[in-house]
């Protein structure tokens, strides 16, 4: 008897349906078809103890089990669940009826136990769009797959719920999530805030400045002067997630299996700091079966790489790309898959191998040549990427000292807020542009015009502080969303100024 289960394969970050086909004929042997990897083959084992450990079975005939459709990699230890009901339903343990109204998906354990799986959100969003009528699932995943609507979406603890469930035993629960009300619940809760920082109003008024326009911005200071501290606040100043972003990062995360258990959505902005041994595949996604990268866990985020100059060469040079397209592409020689990488780059470094070149109290104890060596690790096609430059300086005794607290981030966030909705009328007709820092140079050249005096401004700086040509477009991006936080409509020479103070690294005797 042949019987057909429905379950979902991970395609990037969407699913594609896959049919498990079982026969259950005369004869003896197991064959699992269809181009499972290990952990697909391996099923066997767990179904074979699950089933007995309910007093069912698997007949001892001639199984065949067909993964179709057979061209496209099954990987993954979700398939268990599926492949066990259709068994089941092919021997005639269980009724089959029902089988073709649900996708059904689960990592068995020896007990029968069903333990979470990756990729749930997905899976449901394509589910709805097959016409399933539900989804059937592991507990820990419910809340996930119920965001999407129209989708019966039942959590289970073990497989003998889903077997009463389709000999009609027992009737399942589905989950049910108000997606807005998850939405909004978490919305503005971040565990920092820019209240607790004591001093760096320079430095915070940069940080605005990146939120405000979405440019990526680079720390440069001595230890202990506040850079992590300060990094790790930016996510509560930036504009609140949309619905559509929480859902896009939500996906991400679920294909990557990063979610918490029991958790239905992200609805705050991601804050990825991966430590600076991490590899190029690691960062940006990839490997034999691929999965999304930091980069794209930090989509509609902040990643932060602190000490930037320890990474790896090779890995801060596969970022370039991707901070351009905002995407990144895996390819290999069978399939290509694309992952989200539209995120805000924040990075952090001491100025020297002491850390303390430029420090106002203790002296560098660098050799000569050691600072413009320690910088050059970092190679310009990256650092032309980052559009601030920020020098900290380390917070005297006194500021410290001080129990009056700094603006809150709520009150910097609205001012973003603000600024952003004027760059979203600005670009509401460019396909894929939604803030300053996006701006191609055509729109450079049409949204950032400077009069007569600015242009003297830009060209005694440039040649005064020896900035390079590449600092030309990114002085005018910043000075651009400077205006905006300000209400102009036109870029004045105090906004000009303040970006051009931003291009620390630029400076020609900067490290010499």
């Amino acid at each position: 008897m042949i019987v057909k289960t429905f379950g979902s394969a991970i395609y990037g970050v969407n699913a594609i349906p896959i049919t498990v086909e079982v026969n259950v004929e005369n004869g003896i042997n197991f064959f699992l078809v269809g181009l499972p990897d290990s952990a697909v083959k391996e099923s066997q084992q767990r179904i074979d103890s699950a089933l007995k450990y309910y007093n069912y079975r698997i007949p001892g005939k001639k199984i065949i089990v067909n993964l179709a459709p057979a061209d496209i990699r099954k990987e993954g230890s979700s398939y268990d669940l599926t492949i066990a009901i259709g068994i089941l339903a092919a021997s005639e343990q269980i009724k089959a009826d029902l089988l073709d109204q649900y996708i059904i998906m689960g990592e068995l354990s020896l007990d029968g136990e069903l333990k979470p799986i990756k990729g749930a959100l997905p899976i449901a969003i394509e589910a709805r769009k097959q016409g399933f009528k539900g989804f059937i699932l592991p507990q820990a995943n419910a809340a996930e797959a119920a965001i999407v609507d129209k989708l019966e979406v039942f959590g289970v603890n073990t497989i003998k719920e889903v077997i009463d469930f389709f000999n009609g035993e027992k009737e399942l629960t589905p989950t049910l999530v108000n997606t807005r009300e998850e939405f909004y619940k978490n919305l503005n809760e971040y565990e920092f805030d820019f209240e607790d920082v004591k001093g760096q109003e320079n430095t915070k008024r940069a940080l605005e400045i990146a939120a405000a326009g979405g440019h990526n911005a680079i720390l440069i200071g001595p230890p202990g002067s506040g850079k992590t501290m300060l990094a790790k606040r930016l996510p509560s100043i930036l504009p609140p997630l949309t619905l559509h972003e929480a859902l896009e990062t939500t996906k991400i995360h679920s294909v990557a299996g990063k979610m918490q258990k029991n958790t239905a959505l992200i609805s705050i902005r991601p804050f990825r700091s991966p430590h600076h041994t991490i590899s190029d595949v690691a960062l940006v996604g990839g490997g034999s079966n691929p999965q999304p990268g930091e980069i794209s866990l930090a989509h509609n985020g902040v990643l932060f790489l602190d000490e930037l100059p320890e990474f790896k060469r090779t890995v801060l040079e596969v970022m370039r790309q991707p901070l351009e397209e905002r995407s990144v592409c895996i390819s290999r020689s069978k399939m290509s898959v694309e992952y989200p990488a539209s995120f805000m780059f924040i990075a952090a470094m001491n100025p020297c191998p002491c850390g303390y070149y430029n420090h106002p109290e203790k002296d560098c104890t660098c050799a000569a040549g050691m600072v413009q060596r320690y910088l050059n690790k970092i190679s310009g096609p990256l650092m032309d990427r980052i559009d601030l430059h920020v020098e900290v300086i380390p917070v005297p005794f006194k500021e410290l000292a001080e129990k009056n607290k700094g603006e809150k981030s709520k009150d910097i966030r609205e001012r973003v807020i603000k600024a952003r909705k004027v760059q979203e009328i600005r670009f509401q007709n460019q396909k894929g542009i939604y803030c300053n820092a996006q701006m191609t140079s055509k729109l450079v050249a049409k949204h950032c015009a400077i009069s007569k005096e600015g242009q003297t401004l830009l060209k005694v700086a440039m040649e005064k502080l020896g900035l390079s040509a590449r600092a030309y477009d990114r002085i005018l991006k910043v000075s651009r969303t400077i205006a905006d936080l300000s209400g102009s409509e036109d870029i004045q020479i105090e906004h000009l100024s303040e970006a051009i103070h931003y291009r620390s690294l630029d400076r020609e005797n900067w490290g010499k």
